[in-house]
């Protein structure tokens, strides 16, 4: 199974390195692939990163995090987007779900917590990922069942005319 690659978004450091050290990603099936401390740094990271989840803050300096989260989602519509916030606010919530996001979770939020959400998730994208190899091996098994059919009507048209071609020459 392939590691669910993760990028955090926090302006808060102490909150950024708690959320980042407190979590053993790799043991629990994450890559943890960036981090940056506002939406403005963090999308080209993000762009280039093409991360399967996004965690962020909602309220950062120079973009928010519903902000970054459009712009993801526009850039790179199959990231799992986890907002993080402060502020128990339903416009966010409401905005955060017009968008698309997957989570909205209050702070302050327990590693535990986190990765019980992430979790649920990770679950998801696994399950989207199975869909996909399960309609691609589907696709070539009939592409390879459409190609031998193809060369047995060849080889039968072929047949035909050789069989014509013999009838032909035996009259002559």
């Amino acid at each position: 199974m392939y590691m669910i690659k993760v990028f955090l978004v926090e302006d808060e450091m102490v909150i950024r390195d708690a959320i980042k050290n407190s979590i053993d990603w790799e043991q629990e099936g994450y890559e943890f692939v960036g981090e940056a401390s506002d939406g403005e740094l963090a999308l080209p990271m993000i762009l280039k990163e093409k991360p399967d989840i996004l965690i962020t803050d909602i309220r950062m300096p120079f973009m928010d995090g519903l902000e970054l989260s459009r712009l993801v989602k526009k850039e790179l519509p199959d990231t799992n987007i986890i907002i993080l916030s402060g502020y128990d606010e339903f416009e966010y919530a409401k905005e955060a779900i017009k968008i698309g996001v997957e989570e909205y979770l209050l702070k302050p939020i327990s590693s535990n917590v986190l990765l019980e959400h992430l979790g649920e998730v990770a679950s998801k994208i696994h399950e989207k990922q199975k869909e996909y190899e399960q309609r691609e091996r589907r696709i070539r098994e009939m592409r390879e069942k459409y190609l031998s059919f193809q060369k047995k009507d060849r080889d039968d048209n072929s047949n035909s005319i050789k069989s014509s071609d013999a009838d032909l020459i035996s009259i002559a």
